[in-house]
């Protein structure tokens, strides 16, 4: 199994799980608290490294299947609208 596949199935599952309330928001938090650990740090490696993290939980956190980016799309046409069950 190559990488490239086994990234695709890590999206395929991610992708088909159901979302958990407050998920996005969290994982937001806890990037911008690596972000800010970042500039803490003596070394230049741990803050690349931590700063890295950082930003792939904010990324994560925006474009996740309920996150930021679906608010954000729900906003620019004219309000939010919920799904109906």
């Amino acid at each position: 199994m190559s990488i490239e596949s086994t990234i695709n199935e890590f999206k395929r599952v991610d992708a088909q799980r159901a979302d958990y309330p407050g998920e996005h928001l969290a994982v937001l938090a806890a990037g911008v608290l690596l972000l800010l650990a970042a500039g803490r740090s003596r070394s230049f490696l741990a803050r690349i490294a931590i700063g890295a993290a950082g930003g792939a939980l904010v990324g994560r956190a925006a474009s996740g299947t309920g996150g930021i980016a679906r608010l954000a799309g729900a906003l620019q046409n004219g309000g939010l609208s919920w799904p109906r069950r």
